[in-house]
């Protein structure tokens, strides 16, 4: 049984209302269950208003399906009772829409979309309810292995990784969201090509992460990240410790890891107390002693812009104790880092032509706290940081 139109669930109640019907008419839940694993290209399935409990995972196998709710605030996919499965739903799919809808308190993540294209993904809630807690799941909004993704006016709350994450995928843009209380707001991963902006993303433990890690096949590059509100990312890291984000220092507003040609610019960046910015090599970070890298794998961050921010407040209380010392050590225990913070660490063979970070942001300050000297020549020398990048493209998306 699936659902074309609102119409068609409403002449089902009447149905039932009737008594015409000589079948007792299944719950919601398993019409919806069955409506999705049973899907054919151009189904459109709709969800009324309101929550409908769930104790196993849903699935999605169908190419060009759209999946719609009445409202984020209306069609609510609970899996508080969930005891089966990885995700809340699961979509291996192209050309797939899902709108207007939330998923709460799923045992894993929330929404994934695992190699599919033309994905679009639209004022979605995801969310658990009872607050950050490690026990959450890791991700809400999941897409990995996608090409052409649309990620706009979504909500993201308590995921214990990521609340809105794309990993290894290729043109993305990820727009008007809102992510908060989860470990990092939103993530771009080992991904190629990616937008994001007019996003809010507040009182998460790091607020926009640029990422790139080893051991996955698709190194990272293209990022940029502007006209966003970064700010009060300063909630305690509640990761399961060993997971990459398990070492975001509490109080980063934006912060790059590994990552290449990455643009931070016009973005409002406020009171995050470790640093506004902090940019990493896979080196420095605090990831439970993992160090042991492929040698393919480029763990320096290089070709970085950063230009137009507005930053206020932040650097006042560091989230690892050996940034709070340093801290100390330079600025005194009242001080404060400036508005950039970076490791330093940079390729011994790097080409000498190669900017590593270029900052022309008004009196903003850059300093390098030299972790791959255990911190000897920590300091400001914004005369090596003026430089500049050639400016990225604007992602464009076909098809959607």
């Amino acid at each position: 049984m699936k659902f074309k139109s609102f119409k068609t669930l409403l002449l089902a109640g009447l149905t039932l209302l009737c008594g015409c019907s000589q079948q007792p008419e299944k719950p919601f839940t398993e019409v919806l269950r069955q409506a999705l694993e049973t899907a054919t290209p151009g189904d459109v399935i709709e969800i009324p208003a309101g929550t409908f409990n769930f104790k196993r995972s849903l699935v999605l196998n169908t190419d060009n399906v759209t999946l719609k709710g009445a409202g984020m605030d209306q069609s609510i996919l609970s899996f508080k009772g969930q005891v089966i499965g990885a995700e809340g739903l699961s979509v291996n799919a192209s050309n797939f829409l899902i709108e207007d809808l939330a998923i709460e308190d799923t045992i894993g993540d929330a929404l994934k979309v695992n190699e599919g294209d033309n994905i679009t993904i639209r004022r979605v809630r995801t969310e658990w309810t009872n607050g950050p807690d490690t026990d959450n799941g890791a991700y809400g909004i999941y897409p990995v292995q996608t090409t052409n993704v649309l990620l706009e006016g979504n909500v993201a709350i308590g995921a214990s990784d990521a609340g809105i994450y794309v990993g290894q995928s290729r043109q993305v843009i990820v727009r008007n969201n809102r992510a908060e209380y989860n470990v990092a707001g939103i993530e771009v991963e080992n991904t190629i090509g990616a937008d994001v902006y007019n996003n809010i993303a507040n009182n998460n433990t790091g607020g926009i992460l640029v990422f790139n890690m080893p051991s996955i096949p698709q190194r990272g590059y293209g990022t940029r990240v502007f006209d966003n509100d970064i700010h009060s990312n300063n909630t305690e890291n509640f990761a399961i410790p060993g997971t990459a984000v398990s070492g975001v220092p509490t109080g980063s507003g934006v912060m790059i890891n590994s990552n290449d040609q990455v643009e931070i610019f016009n973005n409002r960046i406020t009171n995050n107390n470790t640093a506004n910015i902090v940019i990493s090599s896979y080196f420095s970070a605090n990831y439970a002693g993992q160090r042991e890298i492929a040698a393919e794998f480029d763990p320096y961050p290089e070709q970085i812009m950063i230009y137009g921010n507005s930053f206020e407040g932040g650097g006042t209380a560091p989230g690892l104790d050996y940034l709070t010392q340093l801290r100390n050590a330079l600025y005194g225990e009242q001080g404060e880092f400036p508005d950039i913070i970076w490791d330093g660490i940079v390729n011994p063979e790097k080409d000498a032509e190669t900017p590593v970070i270029c900052v022309d942001n008004g009196d903003a300050q850059l300093l390098s706290i030299d972790a791959g000297n255990e911190f000897a020549n920590a300091g400001v020398d914004m005369a090596q940081h003026a430089c500049t990048v050639p400016k990225l493209q604007p992602i464009e998306l076909a098809g959607i």
